[in-house]
C-alpha cells in the first residue's frame, strides 16, 4: 500500500498553521523575542530517562567523525541566551527523542519553550493558562479555566497518603489497594535487572524505587482522574525530581509543574536553577544513574555550565508539546493526524 499521501488531512494542516499563528501573535503581544537554536550539538541532555538521537559530522579535510546529538528540547541554548541578556524569549522548533512512537509520540516532534526573566512559578503557570485556553478555544474545545493541584495534594484526595513521607514498604501496600501491584513489581524488576548495583548505594536504589512506584501511581490511577474536562496543573513534585528546577522552600519538593488535559501531558514548567555547581552535581548524579542503569554517560553541556556561572537571570521556564495541544484543539485521537507526514511514512 502506497504511503506517499500525508498522516494529516489538508484541512487539519491548514488549521495547524492558524494555531501556530495564533501562539506567535500571543507571544509578539506580550514583546517576548523569537528565536531560533541549533537542532544539532556535542552535548546532550544527561536524564536517564530521555535517549537522544545522535549522529556523526565528518569534517572537511579530516577523517575524524565528530558525534552530534539532536536536541531533545532546545533548553540549553536557550538559556545561554537568556544569560547573554536576551531577555524573555520563546521558540518554536521540532525536537528530537529515541522514544516510542503510538498515539501520543512520535520521533520527531514540535516543541514551544519559553522563559520569563522575573516570573515565578506561579506567573508562568497564570501564563500558561491564558495560551491553553486562547488555544484550546479556538476550534472545538469550551474551555476557560484551569485546575490547579500539588502533588501532594492529589496522593492525599486518591490515595490517601503524603507521597513525600511514605516509606517503600507503605507504598508496596498502596500499589495493592488500587491493583497496580504487578504492573509495579515489572516495572521495579526492569529497573533492578538494568541496575549495576556496585555503581548504586543501597539508598540510592530505594529512592530509584519510591519514585518509581510513585511514578505508577500517578500516571495509572491519578492521571486518570484529572484534567478531563479542562486542564490541570500539578504543582511541587517531590525534590528527587526536581530536574532543573529551584527546590521549595520546604526543601522537600520542587519548584517545579506539569500540565494534563484529557489523558495526555502536556507540558513540564520550572522556576529555573540558576546555581551551576548545583546543576553539574545534579548533571553528574545523572550519569551515575545512567551507568548504574547500564547506560551510556553523557558528555556534560560545559557550555551551558559556563553560561550559568556567567549569571542566568531569575526566570521561569516551561516545554510544551505542539502536536499534542493541536490534537486536543482539533478533537483528534491520534498525534499523526496533526502532522504532515508522522514516522510511518515520512
Amino acid at each position: 500500500m502506497s504511503q506517499w499521501r500525508p498522516s494529516a488531512s489538508i484541512d487539519a494542516l491548514r488549521a495547524r498553521a492558524n494555531l501556530l499563528g495564533q501562539i506567535r501573535s500571543f507571544f509578539a503581544n506580550k514583546q517576548v523575542l523569537e528565536v531560533d537554536t541549533p537542532s544539532l550539538s556535542r552535548h546532550s541532555v544527561t536524564d536517564p530517562y530521555l535517549n537522544a538521537l545522535s549522529t556523526l559530522h565528518t569534517q572537511p579535510g579530516s577523517s575524524k567523525r565528530v558525534p552530534l546529538f539532536l536536541q531533545t528540547s532546545p533548553e540549553f541554548a536557550m538559556k545561554r541566551l537568556l544569560a547573554s541578556g536576551s531577555g524573555d524569549i520563546f521558540q518554536i522548533c521540532k525536537a528530537f527523542r529515541d522514544d516510542e512512537v503510538g498515539r501520543q509520540h512520535n520521533p520527531e516532534f514540535t516543541i514551544l519553550e519559553w522563559y520569563r526573566t522575573g516570573f515565578s512559578m506561579q506567573d508562568l503557570i497564570d501564563e500558561t493558562a491564558e495560551l491553553l485556553i486562547r488555544v484550546l478555544n479556538a476550534y472545538t474545545q469550551t474551555c476557560t479555566t484551569v485546575e490547579q493541584y500539588t502533588y501532594a495534594e492529589l496522593f492525599e484526595r486518591y490515595c490517601n497518603f503524603n507521597p513525600l513521607y511514605v516509606s517503600p514498604k507503605e507504598l508496596l501496600k498502596q500499589l495493592e489497594v488500587f491493583g497496580l501491584q504487578d504492573y509495579s513489581a515489572s516495572v521495579l524488576s526492569v529497573i533492578d535487572s538494568e541496575v549495576d548495583h556496585s555503581q548504586i548505594s543501597e539508598g540510592k536504589r530505594q529512592q530509584i524505587h519510591s519514585d518509581a512506584m510513585l511514578q505508577v501511581l500517578f500516571n495509572q490511577y491519578i492521571e486518570t482522574q484529572i484534567g478531563q474536562h479542562r486542564p490541570a496543573i500539578v504543582t511541587h513534585f517531590p525534590a528527587s525530581q526536581a530536574s532543573l528546577a529551584t527546590l521549595a522552600d520546604d526543601g522537600l519538593t520542587a519548584n517545579r509543574f506539569e500540565v494534563y488535559f484529557k489523558g495526555v501531558e502536556l507540558a513540564n514548567g520550572f522556576n529555573e536553577l540558576k546555581d551551576p555547581e548545583l546543576q553539574l552535581a545534579r548533571f553528574e548524579i545523572d550519569n551515575q544513574k545512567r551507568l548504574a542503569l547500564g547506560l551510556p554517560i553523557v558528555p556534560i553541556d560545559t557550555n551551558f555550565i559556563d553560561a550559568l556561572r556567567a549569571g542566568l537571570p531569575k526566570c521561569s521556564g516551561i516545554a510544551l508539546g505542539v502536536d499534542r495541544l493541536f490534537m486536543l484543539a482539533l478533537n483528534k485521537q491520534e498525534i499523526r493526524e496533526v502532522l504532515s507526514f508522522d514516522y510511518t511514512n515520512c
